[in-house]
């Protein structure tokens, strides 16, 4: 049985580097997201300056929930499937 010629071939460096100049995309970048977001704001983005701080004085809280609240029984199933070793561990009693 007779083997196979294999040839090799090494392709030279300028042939790489021309090859590489063809595969190498325009110098011109996409524009980044903030570039992006200016364009279509017409305002710099991010927003120059620090952001408002949120005042907790005007927040208003309010408990509009009924007393005792309805719960159905596919919720605490859902619960005891999730929760069941933790519920069983907090509300044994103690050997």
């Amino acid at each position: 049985m007779r083997a196979k010629e294999v040839r090799i071939v090494v392709p030279s460096r300028d042939l790489l580097r021309d090859r590489w100049s063809m595969a190498r995309p325009s110098s011109e970048r996409a524009p980044s997201a903030s570039q992006q977001l200016e364009a279509l704001l017409g305002k710099p983005w991010p927003f120059p300056g620090r952001p408002p701080k949120h005042d907790l004085s005007t927040w208003r809280v309010t408990d509009d929930w009924p007393d005792p609240v309805p719960v159905t029984l596919a919720e605490v199933e859902v619960f005891e499937r999730w929760f069941g070793d933790l519920f069983d561990e907090l509300f044994s009693s103690p050997l």
